[in-house]
């Protein structure tokens, strides 16, 4: 259970998500929909450190983006940058990621 509680340094964007890189495997483990709807899977930047240094080998990159294509498939709206109350404080790599995964 160890690697619950520390999975969640190796993301740069952790401090902005509502639920930790670790918690959203958690979530879709339990069927949770507060997986689903969570605004951290629009803020993976899909930089593959939780995958990769996940002592279970689950791509855990691969599942968000599994969750984000759902909400796409549904045509349920993601989160606005106008509503991020820090947008100057997020690194730029995920602003440019969000902007490639909105896009495709």
């Amino acid at each position: 259970m160890y690697f619950m509680r520390k999975m969640h340094s190796y993301c740069p964007v952790a401090p902005f998500m509502d639920y930790k890189p670790h918690q959203i495997i958690h979530l879709v483990r339990l069927n949770d929909k507060r997986a689903l709807n969570s605004n951290a899977i629009w803020f993976c930047v899909s930089c593959l450190y939780c995958s990769a240094r996940c002592p279970r080998d689950i791509d855990v990159a691969r599942v968000v983006e599994g969750l984000r294509a759902m909400n796409i498939r549904v045509k349920r709206d993601v989160i606005g940058f106008r509503e991020i109350k820090e947008l100057k404080k997020l690194p730029s790599i995920a602003l440019v990621a969000s902007g490639r995964k909105y896009t495709g």
